[in-house]
């Protein structure tokens, strides 16, 4: 196939056969692997022209780079911790695996699969990197690509592994100790109003852990338990964490719920928002209520009666006025693409140039996006709707929308609404 970059994107033609099919999805995973190659090395070079811009300008240099990941995670419509992750690994390959690089510009070799290597070879010295750069990446000496492509990632990961214990086996060690450092519980929203939560814990702990869930879940069955093996592991989790006495107990841990007067004391069927979590149907949020032990608490008024989201005449949000803001702002930092637990109340017009301390004004941030937001040439301000306005150095603007924890979604489409929009849909198309 020789077409070009734009006929690729534009999709095969009508009545291609099979085999043309599978070329084009090849040609465009190669062409997807070429852009993440050279979006790595426009990352590089968008690093080096910030910290010379800061250094003219009298940053201390420790702060230099600061804002450059996250006008990466902006770009490229991520995270800023993916941001700083993908604005390292573009160093470490541009800079110290030449090879996995090449194989990336060539289209043969992911970000993914370039990730994998980086990492395993993270704890070693640049020259030991560089060896193992060499010895899977470079090409044959017929000009062949290396085996290491056709290698799928578990594969990949052993073979780099091998490697790294091979030449510095004293610093992989060093590595695998210093990990438990790392240790740390995290949640996130599953399907269907559930939740995963994780732990990453040393060898030892994680197993542990494992067999007395397990060791509980055999008891019950040979008791008779009706529940499956996974539903007693569950189960007997929350109830040694949170001190529950058997699964019918109500919990005495705090979840905050947010819906509205109709959908709490009603039938309404407003969705509710459980912070950290997002939406869950009303009927669902009354049953949770119904069966926790709870108090109702009026977020919008403080117990003198006043409203918690008028201004303060202070620098700092008073303690209820930050708590209706990390509520409205459903508790997850409001920069795009952000999902990190918000940890500032944040000025989005500074302070000192003049912002209010007013619910308009304030929004819920992560650590990594607040002090992104100081860096040098960040502005941002409040949008008249209620979104909020952020432009970086290189004068792009981004807008993060008003926060819907309290906010309706529309009504869904009749049955005839959505068929007249595919109608017209249609006309539009022929036109």
């Amino acid at each position: 196939m020789n077409e070009t970059v734009d006929q690729l994107l534009a999709g095969p033609p009508l009545g291609a056969s099979e085999g043309e099919l599978i070329d084009w999805i090849s040609r465009l995973e190669e062409v997807k692997c070429t852009a993440e190659a050279v979006q790595a090395e426009a990352a590089v070079r968008l690093d080096e022209a910030t910290r010379v811009r800061q250094a003219e300008a009298g940053v201390p240099a420790r702060k230099l780079g600061e804002g450059v990941a996250s006008q990466i995670a902006l770009a490229r419509r991520v995270s800023p911790a993916k941001g700083a992750k993908l604005l390292g690994l573009a160093k470490i390959l541009v800079a110290e695996m030449p090879h996995t690089f090449g194989l990336m510009k060539a289209g043969l070799f992911s970000q993914w699969q370039a990730t994998i290597l980086a990492r395993e070879t993270a704890c070693l010295s640049m020259e030991n990197r560089r060896v193992i750069d060499y010895q899977l990446c470079s090409p044959g000496s017929d000009g062949e690509p290396p085996a290491v492509v056709t290698m799928g990632l578990r594969q990949l990961e052993n073979a780099a592994k091998k490697l790294a214990i091979i030449l510095e086996q004293e610093s992989v060690v060093a590595r695998a100790a210093n990990a438990e450092k790392d240790r740390r519980v995290s949640v996130r929203p599953a399907p269907d109003t559930m939740t995963w939560l994780g732990a990453l814990l040393p060898v030892k702990d994680g197993v542990a852990v494992y067999a007395a869930l397990d060791q509980a879940a055999k008891a019950a069955q040979a008791a008779g338990d009706e529940r499956t093996r996974g539903q007693v592991m569950a189960d007997t989790l929350v109830d040694r964490v949170t001190g529950r006495d058997g699964v019918d107990a109500r919990p005495r841990i705090e979840v905050k719920v947010v819906m509205t007067a109709d959908a709490l004391a009603n039938d309404a069927d407003q969705p509710a928002m459980v912070e950290g979590y997002g939406p869950v149907p009303a009927t669902w949020a009354r049953e949770a209520l119904a069966d926790a032990e709870v108090f109702v608490r009026r977020l919008f008024t403080d117990p003198a009666g006043q409203l918690v989201a008028m201004e303060s005449r202070s620098r700092k949000a008073p303690e209820g006025l930050a708590e209706f803001i990390a509520t409205r702002d459903g508790g997850i930092c409001r920069t795009n693409g952000c999902d990190a637990p918000i940890r500032n109340i944040d000025h989005a017009e500074r302070h000192a140039d003049g912002g209010t301390t007013s619910a308009e004004n304030l929004q819920g941030l992560c650590e990594r996006c607040n002090q992104a937001k100081e860096a040098l040439g960040w502005q941002a301000r409040p949008g008249p709707d209620g979104s909020i306005i952020t432009i970086t150095p290189t004068g792009h603007t981004y807008v993060s929308p008003p926060p819907d924890t309290w906010r309706q979604p529309p009504p869904p489409l009749s049955r005839a609404e959505f068929m007249l929009r595919d109608v017209l849909l249609d006309h539009d198309r022929a036109a």
